[in-house]
């Protein structure tokens, strides 16, 4: 017999059945809490509330473990390729040699983007934010593929759009980048590999030819690894209760990209970095800095440090700290973000009060510093989180419409008035 609690309330008893998940995690099924009883459940920001089964990333924040589809992170940042691992991702496995070749050339095959994208882009002022251009440019997709507004249409078309999806951000925001720069944009090279053909459309000059340092390219592909999926987050949630309107792809994507937008969410290394020169700008002194965001008088946070998921150390952040490293060392790079970037390192890694609290430098943390280094400006950093994103955004909207979930539709306790009597506008005070 199925295991079940009991709510007991007005003297009635109502039975929610214990769902357990393959990690043995556990859960009350209150589905049908409302229509047998009339109650809703309150849960505010969602943070005890499943919002769905999914199969497809494995998180528990007090062992610091993450998994796609059941493998662990670190493998795959050590011997796996982001393509390889947006595939797995989408399509439930890893690719043999085979299927991994034909999704790579599908891939390479829509990378080039509609010349009419230029002429939306240049509609932008240049001082507009990249992610509300990208955003922008992911809807307007829809414009140019309007065969993905049918939400009856083929696997076939339906991989076509995730194709196009894949290969096409990584364009729109390299032109995005150099547009707002006033440069040329750059073509996709077919003959190089996903990360080093985007990193080549963003750097590559009409005068001076761009070498993708290999160093460079893993750096960067392990990023985007890193930041595939990550569970039922902010952006990803707002993905799937976007699509489960039977909106579009491109559209529930762009929704995706808009709630990434926020600075507690896929802002935060932008704010790493700006916390970084904020220290500099007033003196530099690191120890000062360390004191006061231990000091609860004082409304100064270390951005980078401690996460809201993870209860131990960030895996993400022990991948990424070695690839930081190698960066720093083969770019030979000497900025004074990077060396008050060291000190706070090794003083939150030795100090008690920041051991005690299990406030690590997380993926943040040592992501801004990665991309600052290679040159990408930090209004950018949101926006190479969603080119990591999209395999995680794209995989949990199949995973949504593959089960036939229902439209989102969350309840509320209402707080307002009760029930009153409309005045004439004479009769108001």
């Amino acid at each position: 017999m199925s295991e079940y609690a009991e709510l007991k309330v007005d003297g009635n008893v109502y039975k929610l059945p214990i769902i357990e998940g393959t990690e043995q995690e556990r859960g009350f099924d209150i589905s049908k809490l409302r229509e047998e009883s009339g109650l809703i459940t309150v849960d505010t920001g969602y943070k005890n509330t499943g919002s769905t089964q999914s199969s497809i990333t494995f998180l528990d924040g007090e062992k610091g473990i993450l998994r796609y589809r059941g493998y662990p992170i670190e493998q795959l940042a050590d011997k796996s390729t982001f393509l390889e691992v947006a595939f797995l991702l989408i399509y439930g496995e890893l690719p043999n040699s085979q299927e991994l070749y034909a999704f790579k050339a599908r891939v390479k095959k829509h990378q080039l983007v509609h010349e009419d994208m230029k002429q939306i882009m240049l509609g932008f002022p240049s001082k507009a934010h990249p992610m509300g251009v990208l955003s922008s440019l992911a809807t307007a997709l829809t414009a140019f593929y309007p065969e993905s507004l049918d939400p009856n249409r083929s696997a076939d078309k339906v991989d076509l759009t995730i194709t196009r999806l894949l290969a096409k951000i990584p364009t729109l925001v390299a032109w995005s980048y150099t547009n707002a720069r006033g440069i040329r944009a750059n073509y996709p090279d077919n003959s190089l590999e996903y990360v080093s053909n985007f990193l080549k459309m963003m750097f590559n000059l009409p005068t001076e030819d761009y070498d993708v340092d290999p160093i460079v390219a893993d750096a960067m592909d392990k990023i985007f690894i890193l930041h595939a999926d990550h569970e039922q987050n902010c952006s990803t949630s707002t993905v799937r209760i976007v699509g489960s309107s039977h909106a579009n792809l491109y559209a529930s994507v762009a929704a995706g990209i808009n709630a990434l937008w926020g600075p507690l969410h896929g802002g935060a290394n932008q704010k790493v970095i700006e916390m970084l020169q904020n220290i500099i700008t007033n003196g530099g002194d690191t120890k000062k800095f360390i004191d006061k965001a231990k000091d609860p008088n004082d409304p100064f946070r270390l951005m980078g440090f401690g996460h809201r998921v993870y209860k131990n150390f960030d895996p993400r952040a022990e991948i990424l700290k070695k690839q930081a490293d190698k960066i720093l060392e083969r770019l030979g790079v000497n900025e004074p973000e990077f060396e008050v970037a060291k000190q706070l390192e090794e003083a939150a890694l030795k100090d008690e009060y920041f051991i005690e609290r299990k406030l690590y430098p997380n993926v943040d943390f040592y992501s801004g510093i990665i991309m600052k280094a290679i040159g990408i400006p930090i209004e950018m950093f949101p926006v190479m989180f969603s080119i990591g994103r999209l395999p995680g955004w794209i995989a949990q909207w199949k995973e949504m419409r593959t089960h036939n979930e229902p439209i989102g539709r969350p309840r509320q306790i209402y707080v307002g008035h009760t029930q009153r009597p409309y005045e004439s506008i004479s009769n108001r005070s």
